[in-house]
């Protein structure tokens, strides 16, 4: 049963009871209470702006997926830079995201986002990863056709990776090594924090049902609101998010999470780009530790760590105020600098 909100008539508590796995449920969530969304009392939806262009797009890709992606741009200054952003576990690029990527915007930013396939409004059962690299795979291809606008071949281009999209921004440079100017993690998926992970036995049982049940919902799991979010009253506002996924994990998406992180640990030395890694020390979702090991094994010449006392997962939705504002100007003064620097080398 979907949570009630105040205020809601029947039809449209109808609409948020119903089940997400297929996209069109999804999308009809989204349409009905996106108002309802940018309306919610967070810092993120207090943006002050002059103007901004917002197009929301539908694609087809190569695989007969249809896709969904956003761009956000200052209405008429030329953007410093372009931002693709990569999304979390069972997220959407168009609840939080949504406040973010106006925030980036109004300082300056072209910003693109997607939901990968089977989350948010894309095609696909919900939050249904049958394979890690494949999806990667969809996020290059979208992302790659986008750059070749001209309107952006000239600006420098960035990645922006939350949590599982930080494994996937991650993997897509280690695909392509010299695509991007940069890229920003924000508690990047390295690997899952032992306190969320099921135990070694547990994993090796589930593992072996995966491949006989592959899409079943059976990993057991802590409540990731309440793991990721500080400030409480946010914390309720996970609620608001309406299309994101909320039921025990799938086991294949599990296992291809599982999998993906153990690559990674062993390619971080492989990371070559210039990195900003930001990560709350009292993060029991993905492990901050990981992220120091990340920054001392990056082989970028180019690279900054820094780690926030007492900060939770979800550092620019879940925090009190004063920490979503020291997030985002440390993320605002490094694209600044990197943008800056690739408009001097030119």
């Amino acid at each position: 049963m979907a949570t009630r909100f105040p205020g809601v008539d029947n039809e449209l508590q109808k609409i948020l009871d119903a089940n997400m796995d297929h996209v069109s449920a999804r999308r009809q969530a989204r349409e009905a209470f996106k108002d309802v969304q940018l309306g919610i009392d967070h810092i993120l939806f207090k943006t002050q702006c002059d103007g901004l262009k917002m197009k929301e797009s539908y694609e087809v890709n190569s695989k007969g997926i249809e896709i969904f992606y956003k761009s956000w741009f200052p209405e008429t200054a030329r953007p410093k830079a372009a931002v693709f952003y990569c999304h979390g576990y069972g997220d959407t690029s168009t609840f939080f995201f949504e406040g973010i990527a106006r925030k980036l915007a109004c300082d300056g930013y072209g910003v693109f986002a997607m939901d990968y396939p089977g989350f948010g409004l894309s095609e696909g059962l919900h939050c249904y990863i049958p394979s890690f690299d494949s999806l990667v795979d969809d996020v290059i291809e979208i992302y790659s056709k986008i750059k070749e606008n001209p309107e952006l071949q000239s600006l420098p281009s960035f990645l922006f990776g939350q949590s599982m999209g930080g494994a996937v921004a991650l993997k897509m440079h280690l695909k392509q090594p010299k695509a991007w100017d940069g890229a920003i993690f924000v508690a990047p998926m390295c690997k899952i924090a032992d306190d969320m992970a099921p135990p070694w036995l547990l994993a090796q049982i589930l593992i072996g049902i995966a491949n006989v049940l592959p899409k079943q919902k059976l990993v057991p799991q802590k409540n990731l609101a309440e793991a990721a979010f500080r400030d409480l009253k946010k914390r309720e506002m996970t609620a608001y998010n309406v299309v994101a996924y909320k039921d025990k994990p799938r086991l294949w998406t599990a296992v291809e999470m599982l999998k993906t992180t153990q690559e990674i640990e062993k390619r971080l030395e492989e990371v070559s780009l210039p990195l900003l890694i930001l990560h709350g020390e009292a993060d029991i979702v993905t492990d901050p530790s990981v992220s120091k090991t990340f920054y001392e094994k990056a082989s970028s010449s180019d690279k900054k760590l820094k780690l926030y006392k007492d900060a939770y997962h979800s550092l620019l939705e879940g925090e009190p105020d004063e920490m979503i504002i020291q997030v985002f100007s440390d993320i605002i003064l490094w694209l600044d600098e990197h943008s800056s620097k690739h408009s001097s080398s030119k």
